[in-house]
């Protein structure tokens, strides 16, 4: 989510800090989502509660009929992903309301399969179209990085980068993009980095090579929070380590075709 997010690794939990931060949460079962981040605070974030939950059906309703802006949400997010994603990927929708929670989505792993994802939304922050439109994008490219075919889920010790159950293939985009953009720094975070204090210093070092502080985290929440940049701000000249990570979500048609279609979607030009 954005601005904040959440891993569920095993049975801890690893809150992203910051104003607002998107939330990812990967439940330590089936293809949970990743890496966990910090960002921009060392004040912790507060979890929302989920206080109403819907079945997301094959076609991508909702059962039971949510209110009116819980449906908004799940539109926007269908909106972001397509029907035929959400419905064949997402199994479950919550949603809590609290003003006084930083957390604004997570994702995790659906209770009835491990493989498939639950989202959840705080519709605290529902109201606020360029923040939930960030919050989707980023939250889509979790969902996009950290399928069923890009990790091992039997592995236990990892060469790759940890999914939260399981390793990463050797040509799962996301290790690709951590080797690429991550591998050669000797002061980088840990794989699993959720300080937002070492992610903080760690981008001060090297502010010219990620869109945000957040992403300095690891390498799950830089692809997530550059994706969105890409995707959200409009074409224009880079320079340095951003535009070679623009250049990698290009090469991609999956991710630069999603590109394409949620600004045409979304009207941004």
């Amino acid at each position: 989510m954005r601005p904040r997010w959440i891993a569920l690794l095993s049975a801890s939990i690893a809150v992203l800090t910051g104003v607002m931060v998107w939330v990812a949460v990967g439940a330590g079962i089936g293809i949970g989502g990743g890496f966990p981040g910090m960002r921009g605070s060392d004040v912790e974030s507060s979890e929302f509660t989920a206080t109403a939950f819907f079945t997301v059906s094959p076609d991508g309703g909702l059962t039971p009929e949510p209110g009116e802006r819980a449906r908004r949400v799940w539109d926007e997010l269908i909106r972001v992903t397509t029907v035929e994603f959400a419905a064949s990927e997402i199994r479950e929708y919550q949603v809590g309301d609290d003003a006084d929670s930083d957390t604004l989505a997570y994702v995790a792993s659906a209770s009835d399969d491990p493989t498939k994802w639950a989202f959840a939304a705080n519709l605290a922050y529902a109201d606020d179209d360029d923040l939930l439109l960030s919050t989707l994008v980023h939250e889509y490219a979790h969902l996009l990085s950290l399928g069923e075919d890009d990790a091992d889920p039997s592995a236990v010790e990892c060469e790759t980068e940890w999914t939260g159950s399981g390793c990463l293939l050797q040509d799962a985009d996301l290790e690709r993009f951590a080797q690429q953009f991550w591998s050669d720094y000797t002061d980088a975070p840990a794989r699993d980095n959720v300080d937002s204090d070492v992610a903080w210093d760690f981008y001060r070092a090297h502010e010219d090579d990620f869109v945000s502080d957040y992403a300095a985290t690891n390498a799950s929440e830089d692809f997530a929070e550059t994706f969105a940049t890409y995707v959200i701000e409009p074409s224009g000249p880079r320079a340095g380590i951003i535009a070679e990570k623009f250049a990698f979500f290009d090469a991609l048609p999956e991710y630069a075709g999603a590109r394409e279609r949620i600004r045409a979607e979304f009207g941004l030009g």
